[in-house]
């Protein structure tokens, strides 16, 4: 039986780590070729996935020795019809992908902790579009049929949650949170905002989350910031607004630098891991729900080493 303190959605004193900066480390410390910035198709090969299993297994034993919560994240932020096109992958084959990463994360937390129950296989959707900018944008309704297919097929392939990823317009999180909903599916929505702290849209995070519960009947189990520096969003979070309840999680990025800049880097831009999990600890302070706490663009082990080091203490040194 899981465990209350690690079952879902994580409880205020329950704290979960996630994994860092997948698709960054792969290409800029690994030297693997993504194009497209896709993980999923290492999938399909065995070295791929020893190459997935040799990313994740330090994140996993961390949560393990400190004896937290891990929510382990299928490689399949890319993994949707159009980006899937362009790699020249059938939809068949893509949902056949999209369910074999559930079962491959299931494998891989099987071998890696004896307490299971403590790690939650979370399904990650991307958005249909770049991540940086607002382009195929859709309606609510467009971006719940464009990404149910998904979402099904993380559920028939047993998922406990899935998770919209750096969504940067509100529309296609709506959407989201929608499909799972219809499709019994615990859901939460992770925005990125740019160095003003609005979304890439235009629109502010408080409304963009505001409008997302309104639109939903307060569906997503909590919200994220992910793939954005602290700096870029620490003055928005000072106010007492009820819409910073709603916000659980955190996966920034290493680098300050902005999302132009960052898409138009040739070298990994790995910050100051220790600066960064002081503002963690920092934000915590302000947030003490603040209970999922992981990396993004340009984040490693390292980065996670150095927030569990800061920020939970009492719980000794992380290997």
């Amino acid at each position: 039986m899981t465990s209350s303190r690690f079952a879902f959605p994580p409880s205020d004193q329950a704290i979960f780590l996630t994994d860092g900066g997948l698709e960054t480390a792969l290409v800029y410390l690994d030297g693997i070729d993504l194009p497209c910035f896709a993980a999923f198709p290492l999938l399909r090969s065995k070295e791929g996935r020893a190459r997935l299993e040799t990313y994740f297994a330090p994140f996993i034993r961390t949560a393990v020795e400190r004896d937290v919560g891990f929510i382990l994240d299928t490689p399949t932020w890319r993994a949707n019809p159009e980006w899937a096109a362009k790699l020249g992958v059938s939809c068949d084959d893509l949902m056949e992908i999209n369910r074999e990463a559930v079962r491959w994360a299931a494998r891989l937390r099987d071998r890696l902790s004896d307490k299971p129950e403590r790690i939650l296989i979370n399904g990650a959707i991307g958005p249909r579009g770049d991540g940086y900018r607002v382009d195929a944008r859709m309606t609510a309704e467009e971006a719940q049929a464009y990404h149910a297919l998904q979402v099904e097929a993380f559920r028939d392939a047993g998922a406990d949650m899935v998770s919209a990823v750096t969504m940067n317009y509100a529309e296609e999180a709506v959407g989201i949170a929608r499909a799972a909903e219809a499709l019994g599916m615990p859901v939460v929505v992770s925005f990125t905002v740019e160095t003003d702290g609005r979304l890439a849209s235009g629109e502010s995070l408080p409304s963009a989350i505001e409008r997302t519960d309104r639109e939903t009947g307060h569906t997503p189990a909590y919200y994220m910031i992910n793939c954005a520096h602290p700096t870029h969003f620490d003055e928005i979070l000072d106010g007492n607004g009820w819409w910073t309840r709603r916000i659980r999680g955190l996966r920034a990025n290493a680098s300050a630098k902005s999302h132009a800049e960052l898409d138009e880097a040739t070298e990994l831009d790995p910050g100051d891991p220790i600066d960064l999990a002081q503002r963690y600890k920092d934000l915590r302070r302000r947030i003490p729900h603040l209970s999922v706490l992981g990396g993004c663009c340009g984040t490693d082990h390292r980065h996670i080493a150095a927030i569990c080091e800061t920020c939970l203490p009492e719980l000794g040194r992380a290997a």
